[in-house]
């Protein structure tokens, strides 16, 4: 079986936390409610159609207009998107620079809002600036686990299957990525993912 040569990232959860309650817990300040509204209300089946392309503005809106007692909230999602992207996965940001100074080829796909992920990505210009390409979901209008973005991603990564490792907390996306001939690894902590790079002797042991 060919050697993978290169990785490709998950970022939500794999190199960063999110949670939306990272931004709600700092507007809603009693907990039953919280947990309501998120339940309820900006689920991730509602967040979902952001990762795949649709514009916060037409979202909103229709979310406002079923729940318009919470029509204030609904509005702080978008512009305030980036307070619900928590510190980096502990780690992980240095098992990217190691890669990295090893020359081994960075690349990511992940579920993210196009207009989103440009207000947050520049915030951390500095390590995705270490990555050659990175497939953004909501630009292209597709998302893991289609077959279809895994196909957009290696062909614009210049990579077969068998060329990378690929990285998600999501066990769906690992099973897509698998059917695409990609290594995939299920992420649970930078120790055993190191492990798993040492293993296929990206990384030193």
């Amino acid at each position: 079986m060919p050697q993978p040569h290169a990785v490709i990232f998950d970022v939500g959860n794999v190199l960063f936390h999110w949670d939306p309650r990272n931004l709600y817990e700092r507007l809603i300040g009693d907990d039953q409610a919280l947990d309501a509204f998120l339940a309820e209300v900006v689920t991730h089946e509602w967040h979902f159609q952001h990762d795949a392309g649709r514009p916060f503005a037409e979202t909103s809106a229709e979310l406002s207009a079923r729940y318009p007692q919470h029509a204030e909230l609904i509005a702080a999602w978008g512009p305030r998107f980036h307070e619900s992207v928590g510190p980096a996965v502990a780690g992980m940001i240095e098992l990217v620079e190691e890669l990295d100074a090893a020359g081994v080829p960075l690349f990511a796909i992940t579920n993210f809002s196009g207009e989103f992920w440009r207000e947050w990505m520049p915030r951390h210009a500095g390590l995705f600036g270490r990555f050659r390409d990175i497939v953004v979901s909501g630009d292209e209008k597709m998302v893991k686990p289609d077959p279809a973005i895994y196909a957009l991603a290696l062909d614009r990564f210049g990579l077969a299957g068998p060329d990378a490792v690929f990285v998600d907390d999501n066990p769906a996306n690992i099973a897509g990525a698998a059917d695409a001939g990609i290594h995939a690894v299920l992420f649970t902590n930078a120790t055993d993912f190191r492990a798993e790079l040492a293993r296929l002797r990206l990384l030193p042991a």
